[in-house]
């Protein structure tokens, strides 16, 4: 299944005729994903907002929808407000970074000619839902766990889905894991947050996450554990650079963007300042 409109493109990347798991593509290549079970679809994330996910979504599934959010940044939670009569799920700690993206933030984000200030939903009271660590999304024959790892917002939300053995990981950890941005953890509360993490690693072997089409595999949280433990140590290769106009240090030398020298997957930026808890 391929499905294309103006703002969207849909693929289908695993399940049968009862589970299906499509992935949503923004403007922007930012990503979402789109889970079903017997009774249910479980929305992770919901893209940056340009143009209306749900009427998109209602296309792709006739079960009823529950939004959850991976974190607050506008690239996951912007088109929230195109849910605004529906509960969605999030993190108490990002409730309020959703209300900060404005349209004029995120029209800037999706950097497309195709899209105007209408096309965007406005920041509108939304009617979220408090998640924690450990909530199961039963969505009638297929369960979804929720991990806690904070870091790159300090209530960042993993999913597990141990029936397909799949993480949906949003920017928990990746090639490019920002730690330096408002919002942000420390190095030392991000390692607390993957050695947590960690503790399901038997029962995945691949994490979807919330840009690029392709997974990663699971050995990245080590690679990221072993990183935090070098930059609290003072013994990773501290590369100045900047990244979306803030300064910041990458724990690992790049041959090219996002591709580590050493041929390891796992990278963060960080600010000196903020590796260990205040």
């Amino acid at each position: 299944m391929n499905i294309k409109s103006k703002f969207f493109d849909a693929k289908e990347i695993t399940g049968g005729n009862s589970e299906k798991t499509i992935v949503i593509a923004g403007l922007a290549g930012e990503l979402c994903y789109l889970l079903e079970g017997r009774e249910r679809a479980l929305l992770i994330d919901t893209l940056a907002g340009a143009g209306n996910l749900k009427a998109f979504v209602r296309e792709l599934t006739d079960l009823p929808v529950t939004p959850v959010l991976t974190h607050g940044h506008m690239d996951h939670a912007g088109g929230a407000f195109d849910f605004a009569s529906t509960e969605i799920y999030i993190h108490p700690a990002d409730i309020a970074m959703v209300y900060e993206n404005k349209v004029q933030e995120r029209i800037g984000f999706v950097e497309s000619t195709r899209v105007r200030e209408d096309d965007f939903t406005p920041p509108v009271p939304l009617k979220t839902i408090p998640v924690y660590d450990g909530h199961i999304f039963d969505l009638g024959g297929r369960k979804i766990k929720t991990i806690e790892v904070p870091g790159h917002t300090r209530g960042t939300l993993v999913f597990l889905d141990k029936g397909i053995r799949t993480v949906f990981s949003g920017d928990a950890c990746n090639a490019n894991t920002l730690l330096f941005l408002p919002h942000a953890a420390s190095i030392e509360e991000y390692k607390q947050g993957l050695l947590h993490f960690k503790t399901f690693q038997s029962d995945f072997d691949i994490m979807y996450g919330g840009h690029g089409l392709f997974s990663v595999p699971k050995v990245i949280i080590d690679e990221a554990i072993e990183l935090c433990d070098d930059i609290m140590e003072g013994k990773d290769d501290h590369i100045p650079s900047e990244f979306l106009g803030r300064p910041c240090c990458y724990a690992k030398k790049t041959k090219e963007p996002f591709r580590r020298e050493d041929g390891k997957i796992a990278n963060i930026a960080y600010n000196k300042e903020t590796v260990f808890k205040k």
